[in-house]
């Protein structure tokens, strides 16, 4: 059966949990689990016309599998990405009187829209789909944007 007549609600609704816990085992982060899951039934809906969907429960656990394994790759390639999102909401969050300064001359060198970027995507929890809808833009060139955001980042603390 070809995927056009997919119910997309109605397999969240029964393979959701099966998909979650793949997630779950595969990279063992809650946050990065419910993001992948998501993605997953983004990606259903977004190439329905073309999957096949004789056993969906192979199907969901397949695309599951993959994007959680690109997701460990793309770790490995961006290893210092966790630590950039919490030194970014550290300096926001800072009662020090040079954050604001820190802050502007960060977001001085990027458009405003990379700002708005980093507030959804790091600071609000988005997916970058979700960012790349929001902003217009593919989602890897919200990531080439937050990538810049990020080696700006290092040079102010000096890495």
């Amino acid at each position: 059966m070809l995927g056009a007549g997919l119910n997309v609600e109605a397999l969240y609704e029964r393979y959701g949990p099966m998909v979650l816990r793949r997630c779950r085992y595969l990279l063992r982060d809650e946050d990065e689990a419910l993001d992948v899951m998501q993605d997953v039934f983004v990606n259903v809906i977004r190439h329905r016309e073309r999957l096949r969907a004789d056993y969906p429960s192979s199907l969901l656990y397949r695309i599951a599998t993959n994007l959680s394994l690109n997701r460990i790759r793309d770790r490995k390639r961006d290893p210092g990405r966790a630590g950039d999102e919490e030194m970014l909401h550290a300096i926001a969050c800072a009662p020090d009187h040079d954050a604001p300064l820190i802050l502007r001359w960060l977001f001085g060198r990027h458009p405003e829209s990379t700002r708005t970027m980093a507030v959804l995507h790091y600071v609000d929890g988005m997916t970058l789909e979700q960012v790349a809808g929001e902003c217009g833009l593919s989602v890897s060139g919200v990531r080439k944007r937050l990538r810049g955001l990020r080696a700006s980042l290092r040079a102010v603390e000096g890495r």
